[in-house]
């Protein structure tokens, strides 16, 4: 019974792989080619970018679902057919249009507003409060002439205040080395294959790679998983930069040679 489950897996997994193909094809918006755009294999877990001149080869099958997702243009997905294999398949996306007057406004209206008639409500509840609870703070003192404790009204004040503001927003600092190593070590999307096979980075030069990132201040907040795509996307840019110095590098040396 285990041979036979062995050898009927071995065969559906020989059936996946016989029918793979190379899926070559060039991404286009409305005016002209497209670099950088990130093109994902949901079905197999495969990953590459678009080159200079907006080609890209992904190994597919007939049934496969491919995502196209860029900052500048509205993500896509199509289904593989038949027809998309062959000759360079032309996949058209569609870019985002947004006004710096639309961005300027809608930061604007998310702002906090401070409401005075709020505030002065809250902090009368806040002392009526505190003088049933603590009386003795509250009791007349000769240097104000029978008045209320002055001080005690202004603690309360300073603790609505922290009341209001004790949110922080999180810090985030710049990536190291070995967080960066550690993510390709252990993430499914961030892995060896990515590195070298997209991103043509060198076995030997991966921790050169690392360290040349780590250089570059990278924010840990793009560890979030929300923020895969964009963490791709400097991978992608960085990539390139770090074979451009490479390349020079070895041509500097063979000049001197």
């Amino acid at each position: 019974m285990m041979h036979r489950f062995f050898f009927t897996s071995l065969l559906l997994f020989t059936y996946q792989f016989t029918n793979a193909q190379i899926l070559k094809a060039k991404v286009y918006d409305a005016t002209t080619t497209v670099k950088g755009i990130k093109v994902y294999n949901k079905t197999q877990n495969r990953l590459t970018a678009t080159d200079e001149e907006g080609n890209f080869a992904l190994r597919a099958k007939i049934g496969d679902s491919i995502f196209f997702e860029s900052l500048f243009h509205q993500p896509k997905t199509i289904a593989i057919a038949e027809h998309h294999f062959g000759e360079t398949t032309v996949f058209e996306l569609k870019k985002i249009v947004t006004t710096l007057q639309e961005v300027e406004i809608l930061a604007e209206a998310e702002q906090p507003v401070f409401e005075k008639e709020s505030y002065n409500s809250e902090l009368q509840e806040l002392i009526l409060s505190d003088i049933k609870n603590n009386p003795h703070l509250y009791m007349p003192e000769e240097a104000y002439n029978g008045g209320a404790n002055i001080l005690g009204i202004l603690n309360l004040v300073v603790k609505l205040f922290k009341k209001k503001n004790k949110f922080k927003a999180p810090v985030y600092k710049p990536l190291k080395y070995h967080q960066i190593d550690s993510l390709f070590a252990n993430s499914s999307l961030f892995n060896e294959n990515l590195l070298m096979q997209n991103l043509k980075i060198p076995p030997s030069k991966l921790k050169m790679f690392f360290e040349f990132c780590a250089a570059k201040g990278i924010s840990s907040k793009l560890l979030k998983e929300s923020k895969q795509m964009e963490l791709l996307d400097i991978f992608v840019e960085n990539s390139s930069l770090f074979l451009e110095i490479l390349d020079a590098y070895k041509k500097s040396i063979n000049r001197k040679n």
